[in-house]
């Protein structure tokens, strides 16, 4: 297979684009959990606790998901850098391994916004369904 230098290159904007994603979902997480452990260090209310327990495994998830997207980037700069440099091979290496990386960030999000919609289906369902009886 001849890898030509610009498609590795390709991946730059979508690993970009999904870090961008990332990062505002680590920054909204962030603010969410100071908020809740101020709420939590005043009431000692468990369920703020079970609140930042979920919030801390997200977090978790969160890390891995920049974690193997920043792998992902350094691979296919690194594939690049082998292509210009004649290394065929090590660059195909190189760019297959960012693949998987960008798809192990990928799978990490899709946990994370799993655990996320299960958090909030809980949230959801200690309100009372008056809303859904009126409409019927």
């Amino acid at each position: 297979m001849d890898l030509q230098l610009t498609v590795p290159a390709v991946l730059f904007p979508a690993i970009s684009l999904l870090y961008l994603s990332y990062n505002g979902r680590f920054l909204a997480l962030a603010q969410l959990i100071r908020d809740l452990h101020a709420k939590w260090q005043e009431d000692g209310d468990e369920a703020i606790y079970d609140q930042i327990q979920n919030l801390r495994l997200r977090l978790s998830f969160i890390r891995w998901m920049q974690i193997c997207g920043a792998t992902s980037f350094i691979l296919a700069a690194s594939s690049m850098t082998a292509l210009f440099y004649g290394y065929e091979q090590v660059g195909q290496l190189l760019f297959g391994a960012s693949l998987v990386m960008l798809i192990a960030s990928v799978a990490y999000l899709l946990r994370e916004n799993i655990i996320s919609v299960e958090a909030l289906e809980l949230q959801l369902g200690s309100l009372p369904r008056v809303a859904d009886e009126e409409r019927v």
